[in-house]
């Protein structure tokens, strides 16, 4: 016979509130990586017009340029890659050994570095969107 226990709905609704800067790491290393594998088949699928022909393919890619909200997701694209690649490299510094006191620092300085490269690639991403 199994046991239950009952736990309230207000204290699973809060537990996010008590997460440390690990649990936010993994959890953002998480759903950026589920993000570029999703991005990894919209890719397939656009280069996959090449086969028709290159005039199909570049109609594509033209129709695609022009719209400014996938200029947007351009940036959002670079930002969740750069973040991945740079927590990851963090997560392989603690693997082995180096930094283990500083997690949150590098976290956060992650974190930083990401926001500061997205922000300076906007005015590149969005040349020509208007």
């Amino acid at each position: 016979m199994s046991q239950s226990y009952k736990r309230g709905l207000v204290e699973d609704f809060g537990r996010w509130r008590d997460f440390s800067a690990g649990m936010w790491a993994w959890i953002f290393h998480k759903f950026t990586g589920w993000v570029l594998v999703g991005y990894l088949f919209t890719h397939i699928a656009v280069l996959s017009t090449a086969i028709s022909g290159a005039g199909t393919y570049n109609r594509t890619l033209g129709g695609l340029e022009a719209l400014l909200l996938v200029r947007i997701l351009e940036v959002g694209l670079l930002a969740v890659a750069v973040f991945h690649i740079l927590n990851g490299i963090r997560l392989l510094f603690v693997d082995l050994g180096v930094g283990l006191d500083s997690q949150d620092k590098s976290f956060y300085a992650s974190l930083v570095v990401t926001g500061l490269i997205a922000i300076a690639s906007v005015p590149t991403f969005l040349t020509g969107a208007f």
